[in-house]
């Protein structure tokens, strides 16, 4: 290991710790992204793919409403450029999520069709739908399918 990176060590930490930790760490956080994942995409309403009335904010003030979509922009923007620096090799760290996370708070056009697009693949739809139904909600609705499926 270079020197340099053996000063960056905690105190008494040997290699094998370490990685132990970097692995416990990176663990963590993708089971955590996916619960948070889970527990996101159960709360959608039904027809958020198909109602753009649906995919409003609960911020009604004018004003807020601008600088709630600023805020999420900016940290959707941000997490993309971490992602992106999380994803170079020798970078620890769950790069693709963390994009990934940054695309769904960025707003850009033709985001809602590639939405749209990936939530309607039959594979996708399928798995969404099982998660919502054992939260008890009904099956997510999209314009390319005219009856939900479980």
């Amino acid at each position: 290991m270079p020197e340099w990176l053996m000063s960056q060590m905690p105190e008494g930490w040997s290699q094998w710790q370490v990685a132990a930790a970097a692995t416990a760490f990176a663990v963590a956080s993708a089971v955590a992204s996916l619960a948070i994942g889970g527990w996101v995409l159960a709360r959608l309403p039904a027809d958020f793919f198909v109602n753009h009335a649906a995919r409003g904010t609960a911020v009604r003030h004018p004003v807020l409403r601008i600088l709630w979509i600023v805020l999420r922009n900016l940290i959707g923007y941000g997490l993309i450029v971490l992602g992106v620096l999380l994803s170079l090799p020798g970078v620890p760290g769950q790069g693709l999520l963390t994009i990934l996370m940054g695309v769904v708070l960025a707003d850009f056009p033709g985001k809602f069709a590639v939405e749209r697009w990936i939530v309607s693949r039959r594979a996708v739809s399928r798995a969404i739908n099982r998660l919502r139904a054992r939260f008890g909600r009904p099956p997510l609705l999209t314009e390319l399918q005219s009856e939900p499926t479980i």
